[in-house]
C-alpha cells in the first residue's frame, strides 16, 4: 500500500491529509489477518505474555479493538470497503458468538465468566453502531440474536468501579438504536452516568473512580464515551450536559502535546498511545471544543506521526507493547498482546467527513509551539509547563495517585513522580527514582504514597505526603518559563535524616537536565549524576540528584531545577533570583522580572 505524498501546503506541521488516516488504518487492518483463528473471530496476536485474563480473552480483544477501527474507516467512508474489513469482521462476529464460552477454535469468553470481555463488549457494540447499515442490518436474525445474547450481561451493574461503568452505557447505546431491550438499557446509561457522576470534580477533569487517578483516561474514556453515545444518539439533552465538559477538558488536554506530536507520557495504559488524539476528534465532531479545525488535525496527525515515525509498529506492522518500540515496564497485567488497539480510537476523525474544515483547513500550531504557559489544573493538583523554543511539555503533580496505591505498596512511576515530560523517564524499579523527593532510611529512598493536594495557584501547585509514620513533607513547584522551583518542608523527621531530590531522567540525545541547590542542601556541592537504566524514551538514562540533612523538627529544601532542548541555554541558576524570606516561605524573582510568593507553613492539604 503505497503512502500518499505530503501535502506541506494544507499541513506545515505534519505533511498528512485524510488519506494519510486511511492508508495507515488499512495497513493497521491487513496487518492483523494472518493472526485470525480459522472464522476470524478470534485475532491472536504475537507477545511475550498473555494478559492475566488468558490468551482466549486476549484473542477477543485483538478482535475487538481492530474491529473498531475497521468499523470508523468503513463508517467514514459512508459504506465503501474496498478492502473487505467489514466481511471479514461479519463472518468473525457470527463464529464467535454461536458457542461462546466453549473451547471451539473461535469461540467468545462470556462476558459473565470473563471480566475482560466486559471491556471488549464496549467495542463491538461501538462497531456495531458505527456500521448498522453495512453490517448488522445485513445479518440474519439467528445470528443477530446470539450476538445480543452475548452483549445483554454487560448492561448489568459494572464489575469494576471506575470507568468500566462506561463499557455498559456504551452496550445499551446500541441496543436503543437497534430496538432491542431498550427499557433496560435506558436503565443501564442512567445507571452508569449516575455513577460517573460521583467522580467529576470541575472544569472538565473526572477521576478515575473513588481515588484520585488523573490522566488520559480523562480523554479517551470518562469524555469519550459519553459524549459520543449522546451524539449517535441525537440526545440533546446529554450532549448539553457532556459536551461542556468535553469543551472544557480539552482546554487543558491540548496542552499536555509536545511539538513533536507526543503526548504526556503520565498514568497507566499508555500504550494505547494515540488514543489520546480521540478527545480531541470528538470536540470538533460534536461541536464542543476550544480549538479550530486546523488545530485539531495538527494535534491528531502529530500524535499519530510521532508514534509511527518512532517504531510503534513492529516489522510485520502490528503495534507494540510499549510507547516507542517495546517497553515491558509500561505493559501492565490486564494487557494482552492485542491490548494497544484500544488506539483505534484515535481514527475517530474519520467519521468527520472529507469535506470538513478539520481535513480542509491548514493546520494550525499547538499551544507549545505558540507560547511559553505554565497553567494549573486545578480539580486535579496538576501544574503544566511547556515552553515555545523547544515545544517541550512537562507536567508537575500535586494531586494525582495511582489507582491501587496502598499503604505498603511501591509507588507507581505513572503516578507517584513529582513530574513527568515528554522527553524524559519516567525512571522504573530498581533503578532510583527521577523527579523524587526522600528520606533515605538505611540507604533506601522513601517512597512517596498518596499525595494530598493542598492547592494551586497561578504558576504553582502544591501536596503533602507521609513517607514514614509521623513524618510528613509539605512540597510545591513554582515554575516559570524552563525554571522549576522545587522546594519541600520536612515536618517530624529525626535530626540528622539524610535527604535526596532526584530530577529529570534524560536518554543521550535526549534534553539537557540542571538541578542546582538553592537551600537546605550545600550549595558549593554540584548535584552527582545516577544511573537510571532504561525508560520509555530509550536506554542508558541518567538523573541528576541532590543530598542533604535534616536540621531539626522542621527542615527546608529548595532547588532550581530546567529540563530544555535549547541548543544554548542560559544556566538554570541565571533565570531565577530564590530567597527564603522565612522559616518556609519563599519569594522568586523570575529573570523577566515577575514575582511569586509562596508560604508551605500556610498551604491546608486535606486529609492529612
Amino acid at each position: 500500500m503505497p503512502t500518499p505524498p505530503e501535502n506541506r501546503e494544507l499541513s506545515p506541521y505534519t505533511g498528512w491529509t485524510r488519506a494519510h488516516w486511511e492508508t495507515t488504518a488499512d495497513r493497521l487492518l491487513r496487518a492483523v489477518r494472518p493472526y485470525a483463528s480459522p472464522r476470524g473471530a478470534l485475532i491472536d496476536l504475537p507477545g511475550p505474555r498473555p494478559s492475566w485474563s488468558g490468551a482466549r480473552s486476549d484473542g477477543l480483544e485483538g478482535w475487538a479493538r481492530t474491529f473498531l477501527l475497521a468499523a470508523l474507516r468503513v463508517a467514514g467512508s459512508q459504506g465503501e470497503d474496498p478492502h473487505g474489513h467489514l466481511a471479514r469482521y461479519a463472518e468473525g462476529l457470527a463464529a464467535g458468538t454461536a458457542e461462546p464460552g466453549t473451547d471451539g477454535p473461535d469461540s467468545w469468553p462470556l462476558t459473565t465468566e470473563t471480566r475482560q470481555a466486559v471491556v471488549e463488549s464496549a467495542s463491538v457494540a461501538l462497531g456495531l453502531r458505527l456500521t448498522r447499515p453495512w453490517l448488522w442490518d445485513r445479518l440474519d436474525d439467528r445470528t443477530r440474536r446470539r450476538v445480543v445474547d452475548w452483549l445483554r450481561p454487560a448492561l448489568r451493574p459494572s464489575p469494576v468501579d471506575n470507568n468500566w461503568w462506561l463499557f455498559g452505557l456504551t452496550v445499551a447505546g446500541f441496543l436503543q438504536d437497534a430496538g432491542i431491550e431498550t427499557d433496560r438499557a435506558a436503565t443501564t446509561v442512567d445507571r452508569s452516568l449516575a455513577r460517573i457522576e460521583d467522580w467529576y470534580l470541575g472544569d472538565g477533569w473526572y477521576s478515575d473512580g473513588d481515588n484520585r487517578a488523573f490522566d488520559h483516561y480523562n480523554a479517551w474514556a470518562l469524555h469519550f464515551y459519553p459524549v459520543l453515545h449522546a451524539h449517535l444518539a441525537g440526545d440533546r439533552t446529554l450532549l448539553d450536559r457532556y459536551g461542556p465538559r468535553l469543551r472544557r477538558h480539552l482546554d487543558d488536554h491540548v496542552h499536555l502535546f509536545d511539538a513533536n506530536g507526543s503526548p504526556l507520557p503520565y498514568g497507566r495504559s499508555l500504550i494505547y498511545r494515540f488514543a489520546a488524539a480521540a478527545a480531541p476528534w470528538l470536540g470538533t465532531l460534536t461541536g464542543h471544543t476550544p480549538l479550530t479545525p486546523g488545530a485539531t488535525r495538527r494535534l491528531a496527525s502529530g500524535s499519530l506521526r510521532h508514534f509511527l515515525d518512532r517504531g510503534a509498529t513492529d516489522a510485520n506492522g502490528l503495534l507494540t507493547l510499549g510507547w516507542h518500540g517495546p517497553y515491558p515496564p509500561l505493559v501492565q497485567d490486564y494487557s494482552g498482546p492485542g491490548s494497544p488497539y484500544w488506539a483505534s480510537k484515535g481514527f475517530l476523525g474519520l467519521l468527520l467527513p472529507a469535506g470538513h474544515p478539520a481535513w480542509t483547513d491548514p493546520e494550525e500550531p499547538l499551544p507549545a509551539e505558540r507560547t511559553d504557559t505554565v497553567r494549573p489544573f486545578a480539580p486535579a493538583g496538576l501544574l503544566v509547563q511547556t515552553t515555545a523554543a523547544d515545544g517541550l511539555v512537562r507536567l508537575h503533580n500535586h494531586g494525582s495517585n495511582h489507582v491501587h496505591s496502598a499503604p505498603g505498596a511501591e509507588d507507581d512511576p505513572g503516578y507517584a513522580r513529582h513530574a513527568y515530560s515528554t522527553r524524559t523517564g519516567p525512571s522504573t524499579a530498581p533503578a532510583p527514582a527521577d523527579n523524587h523527593f526522600a528520606l533515605l532510611i538505611g540507604g533506601e529512598a522513601t517512597r512517596r504514597g498518596a499525595a494530598v493536594p493542598a492547592g494551586t495557584g497561578p504558576g504553582w501547585a502544591a501536596s503533602a505526603h507521609h513517607p514514614l509514620p509521623g513524618v510528613r513533607v509539605v512540597s510545591a513547584t513554582l515554575a516559570h518559563g524552563r525554571a522549576e522551583v522545587r522546594a519541600h518542608l520536612v515536618l517530624g523527621a529525626p535530626e540528622g535524616t539524610p535527604v535526596r531530590q532526584t530530577g529529570w531522567a534524560t536518554t543521550p540525545g535526549g534534553p539537557r537536565a540542571e538541578l542546582h541547590p538553592v537551600h537546605g542542601y550545600p550549595r558549593d556541592t554540584a548535584a552527582t549524576e545516577l544511573p537510571t537504566g532504561e525508560t520509555l524514551q530509550g536506554p542508558g538514562s541518567h538523573t541528576l540528584a541532590l543530598h542533604g540533612v535534616t536540621r531539626g523538627p522542621e527542615s527546608l529544601f529548595v532547588a532550581l531545577a530546567s529540563l530544555t532542548a535549547e541548543a544554548a541555554p542560559a544556566p538554570v541558576a541565571d533565570l531565577a533570583d530564590v530567597r527564603v524570606t522565612g522559616p518556609h516561605a519563599l519569594a522568586v524573582t523570575w529573570r523577566n522580572g515577575t514575582t511569586a510568593h509562596l508560604a508551605l507553613d500556610a498551604l491546608d492539604p486535606k486529609g492529612l
